[in-house]
């Protein structure tokens, strides 16, 4: 094959894939600008405190104040679902194989995920995730993987086992880390409504100079000169910080499928600018015809999965096939509550801006009326005012006049502030919570509907537990299993001798959050008191209230409480003691009934001996009959005959009698036979 240069490029592969993904990133920057940018940018700053101009309701407005409602309102539905999450210690769980006995994989994999992530801080990346989600609608997080060193203290004896030298062992080790990115520096395919079924998705953002320096250096970037990039409001997650233009880099990083001819030449690119020499693999990676056109198994996949890097809008860092062997997307997102048709979802700023924004109008005008009560403004005479003295008003201020004060100075007095607007502002703040469902649980007697009752407590916390289970089930199927699901296969994949690689589904074990658990242990508490102590359900709703209280030492609890209800060696022998008693009173019954039985027995084999015998105690009795007063002669002879006819008609009879009677009734035939 010729050598392959630009001018050989076919017409088709004129763009370069640099060019094709940054034109994506801008059309979808545009369309967040347009749709989501100013909200976002507000959402922020009522959640934050911060007062701008747009605030200002009426020219004579002067108070800068934000109330806190709506921060209450994030920081309280964030803590519920961190605390439903977190709060019984392990987040996840896995299920084996049913056919598989054997468990003691799913204990290893468990407990070896929970420790690295503890080392990556997963819970720190997962509460900002929370608390981005609860702002702005959703939480966007990227799933990174990195080469690390992991130092441990070592020692190592010497010279002969005489002494030891204290050190450092140090290895290298893959570790997955789950990095939270900023809703404004996150780009989606605008009708896509998950990361899944996007073309693509982007993180774009700025980041310092010497971490792409390093990722150069390790040869996961491109080694090339890229400069400093030029400031960008647009992408700046806090547009209040002054920029810093200098020593900061703009890095677009692409997940999403590509041209695959892009891909192809792109990748000839990179290899080029390592080394100019190595053709042999322009040529692998290059799959050209003889007329310099793809060929058809290309052109039968025109889109490929890829990861492509691009620096400061225009500088191609990397450009490579997906690398993951699920071949998923390191991206994680989930919304608050979900709109439909939609990525980006609905959040708790969203739910309270309107009450938030009514709520602030409202105090800012007491706090203007109160400035005019406390603070009234002077009419004075100016011709009786001596020259040169400054008109102002303060504290210890003395103010010469020429005559009588009372008649040059004169206060304008505005009366009392309505005690109206303080409940106004209390009616606004109730929206607030009704807005967003979230209630504090400090106030939560007065805060529910105005009444302090438990039936409408209950009612009230029951729909407000169930809007918090809603958000729970998003965060726990978009989000924290998925990120739990590709953490376990980069581990398998890139660690496989501390990962085994095997098949399995992770599964959340977050539950309740701390109001729900505090309204189930007022619930638990409330059934416990009708119940006495030596009920069988006592002991179990003891352990029930004590498994969803927040305690420190609630393991230690549990097992003195599993201790107490094991019975003592005393109530051990008393109960084995009562059990052989009743062993031997049942092996008496059992003894009582084989002596009837056998009774029973002996008395019908009586019964059928005599039966036997009966034929021939008969035969006995003809004999006597025949043979009693005979005489010798003739007549005797006769009489013997006579007797014997007739002991053998009464045999007859009496054999009859004794037979068993035929419940068969006999049909009576007719004179013809029928």
């Amino acid at each position: 094959m010729d050598d392959y240069n630009e001018d050989s490029k076919p017409l088709m592969i004129q763009e370069t894939l640099e060019d094709w993904v940054i034109t994506k990133c801008d059309d979808w920057r545009d369309h967040f600008e347009a749709n989501y940018a100013q909200k976002f940018d507000e959402y922020y700053r009522l959640w934050r405190g911060i007062w701008a101009a747009e605030d200002v309701t009426r020219e004579s407005e002067r108070s800068k104040i934000i109330s806190p409602a709506l921060q209450q309102a994030v920081e309280s539905s964030v803590a519920e679902i961190e605390e439903a999450t977190f709060g019984r210690g392990k987040f996840f769980d896995i299920m084996d194989d049913f056919n598989d006995p054997d468990k003691a994989d799913i204990v290893y994999l468990r407990n070896q995920l929970h420790k690295d992530f503890e080392k990556t801080k997963v819970r720190k990346a997962v509460a900002e995730c929370l608390i981005n989600s609860a702002v702005f609608g959703t939480g966007v997080a990227e799933v990174v993987i990195s080469e690390e060193k992991e130092m441990k203290p070592a020692t190592q004896p010497i010279m002969g086992g005489d002494l030891t030298a204290v050190g450092v062992n140090i290895s290298d080790r893959t570790v997955v880390r789950l990095r939270p990115v900023m809703p404004q520096n996150f780009l989606i395919d605008p009708v896509a409504t998950s990361v899944e079924e996007a073309l693509g998705v982007a993180v774009d953002e700025f980041v310092s100079a010497h971490t792409v320096e390093q990722l150069q250096e390790s040869g996961v970037y491109r080694k090339c000169h890229i400069g400093s990039a030029a400031p960008d409001f647009d992408i700046e997650p806090d547009q209040d910080l002054t920029t810093y233009a200098d020593d900061k880099v703009r890095l677009t990083k692409y997940y999403g499928l590509v041209p695959s001819y892009l891909l192809k030449d792109a990748q000839a690119q990179l290899l080029r600018s390592n080394d100019d020499d190595d053709n042999e693999n322009e040529e692998e990676i290059i799959d050209l015809d003889e007329s310099g056109m793809l060929s058809e198994d290309e052109e039968e996949n025109y889109y490929i999965e890829a990861i492509v890097v691009v620096a400061n809008g225009g500088i191609l860092l990397k450009a490579e096939e997906n690398p993951y062997m699920m071949g998923d997307r390191p991206i994680v997102a989930f919304p608050w509550d979900v709109v439909p048709s939609r990525f980006w979802g609905r959040g708790v700023c969203e739910k309270g801006y309107n009450s938030q924004k009514a709520l602030d109008a409202e105090i800012r005008a007491r706090i203007d009326a109160l400035a005019l009560t406390v603070h009234p403004m002077l009419a004075m005479d100016a011709t009786r005012i001596p020259r040169g003295s400054k008109p102002e008003v303060r504290a210890g201020k003395l103010i010469l006049t020429n005559g009588n004060p009372a008649e040059i100075l004169q206060p304008f007095n505005f009366g009392q502030v309505s005690q109206i607007t303080f409940a106004q502002a209390d009616a606004l703040q109730k929206m607030v919570q009704t807005a967003t469902g979230a209630i504090d649980s400090a106030g939560i007697a007065g805060s529910i509907n105005g009444e302090a009752t438990a039936a409408g407590i209950s009612m009230s916390l029951g729909a407000i537990i169930k809007r918090h289970k809603r958000t729970l089930i998003n965060f726990q199927e978009s989000f924290l299993i998925p990120f739990v699901t590709k953490a376990a296969h980069r581990y398998m994949q890139f660690d496989p001798e501390s990962y085994p690689v095997s098949d399995y589904k992770f599964n959340a074990t977050s539950t309740l959050g701390i109001m729900a658990r505090e309204y189930e242990v007022t619930q638990l508490v409330q059934l416990l008191q009708t119940m006495k102590a030596d009920s069988p359900l006592y002991s179990s709703l003891i352990s029930s209230i004590i498994e969803n209280m927040n305690l420190s030492n609630r393991e230690e609890l549990m097992q003195r409480l599993e201790q107490a209800g094991q019975p003592t060696p005393e109530q051990q022998q008393a109960q084995q003691a009562a059990q052989q008693a009743q062993m031997q009173f049942q092996q008496s019954q059992t003894q009582a009934l084989s002596g009837q039985a056998q009774e029973s027995q002996a008395r019908a084999q009586k019964i059928a001996m005599e039966t036997q015998l009966m034929p021939q105690e008969l035969e006995i009795d003809r004999m006597k009959a025949v043979t009693t007063n005979l005489k010798a002669g003739t007549e005797d002879d006769k009489e013997f005959e006579r007797r014997l006819k007739v002991a053998d008609m009464l045999l007859k009879e009496k054999a009859v009698k004794n037979k068993p009677t035929n419940n068969t009734i006999p049909i009576q035939r007719g004179p013809n036979g029928q």
